[in-house]
This record gives C-alpha cells, structure tokens and sequence, in this order.
C-alpha cells in the first residue's frame, strides 16, 4: 500500500522519521494489518480461515519483528500512520532461527500452519528467483511497506519511501522490492524501480513484479 499523492514538505521533514522500536511491534502490525486488509494476495493466502484478522496481524508482527532486529522499522511519526521495513538483501529470507533470535516466533505460530504452508509454496517462485539475484548483487531488501487506507493521499508513504531511497542511494546499494499489483508497480516506476521480472504466483494464481532501484551515483 503506497501514499499515492505528493506533499509539499521540506527534504528535511521527509528525513525526520520516528524509529519503531520494540515496544512498537505490536502496533505497527496493527498498522500493517490494516494497511494491507484489501490486498488479494494476503487475502487469498488466509482464505477459508478463521478470525483473518489475527492471521494478517500475526503475519506482519513477524515481518515488524525481523526488521527490528535484522534491519530497521520506520514510522512518519510516533503516531505511527505508516510503516516500512528494510534489511539487507543476505536477511531477505527468515529460517526458524531467524524467528526465535528476532523474537518472532510466537507471532508466527499465531499465523497457523496452513497459512504458512500456502505462504511458503506460493512465494517460493519468488524466493528463489531473489536468492539466485541475491548471489550476484549487494541490496537492500524493502521488507514491508505500508499505509492505512485512510491514510493515503497525505505525503505518509512518499516520506517513508523516500528516505529509504536516499539512504540507499547514499551506501550505493540497489533497492529490491516485490509489488503484487499494476498500481503499486506503477507507483515504484515513480521512484525510479524497474521490473526485473514478473511472475504468476502458484497456489493462489495472482502476479507478482520483482523489481529494482539503482542507486543514483
């Protein structure tokens, strides 16, 4: 889910983001949950489940808490209206004991074997598409990046997005990323990403881009 309208702040208020530490956690997935509550792939991947709501929240707690430990989780404010997190293209992908160092393994029982099974052949394409990239490239993984409908439109996802961008572009390291819509792609072509290749995810039969920012030299 990206901000899709421009704002009009300053370059230094778009760099002054609130740091998601990991007394946030929770209310970040919350954010996230909520930002991503309309997506038809998380959608399909919970279908036929009970109470989707706790398996979105528990999905993104996951993804919060790696970030925190692996990388870093940022909000445009305390009051947390957005949420992106990046680690380093070698942390893109979670093992067990990824789970358990970044305290996220309660989170990721709550999200229920079946879902994660779905999730973990679904996106294997993908996966092993970015491992085999990832053996060639040093980058920075944009692990999950989202704002609450509601929220859109006010310049959240633009500032969020742009100091991810800057800070990559400063350490001269691309910036990879997977879209699951034409929207948001398009909306990733704004900022200067390129598709490197799409694919028809398995199981729940949607598309998935991967895509690429260079750093600007």
């Amino acid at each position: 889910m990206l901000a899709g309208l421009p704002d009009h702040s300053t370059k230094r208020e778009k760099r002054m983001l609130h740091k998601v530490q990991k007394r946030d956690a929770v209310r970040a997935a919350k954010v996230l949950a909520s930002a991503f509550r309309h997506d038809p792939g998380w959608n399909k991947i919970c279908e036929g489940e009970s109470d989707i709501g706790k398996r979105f929240r528990a999905i993104f707690e996951v993804a919060v808490r790696f970030g925190l430990t692996y990388g870093e989780v940022y909000a445009p404010s305390e009051d947390l209206e957005g949420i992106i997190a990046w680690v380093p293209g070698k942390c893109a992908d979670m093992n067990t004991w990824h789970m358990i160092r970044s305290g996220a393994l309660v989170a990721a029982m709550r999200i229920g074997l079946n879902v994660t099974k779905k999730m973990g052949a679904a996106y294997k394409p993908v996966t092993d598409y970015r491992r085999e990239y990832m053996a060639l490239h040093t980058f920075r993984y944009l692990l999950v990046f989202g704002v609450p409908t509601e929220l859109q439109g006010k310049g959240f996802g633009r500032k969020l997005i742009e100091a991810v961008i800057e800070k990559s572009d400063r350490d001269k390291l691309q910036l990879y990323v997977g879209a699951g819509s034409e929207e948001n792609v398009k909306t990733y072509e704004h900022f200067g990403f390129r598709v490197l290749k799409q694919f028809t995810l398995p199981i729940i039969d949607l598309p998935e881009w991967e895509m690429v920012r260079d750093p600007k030299v």
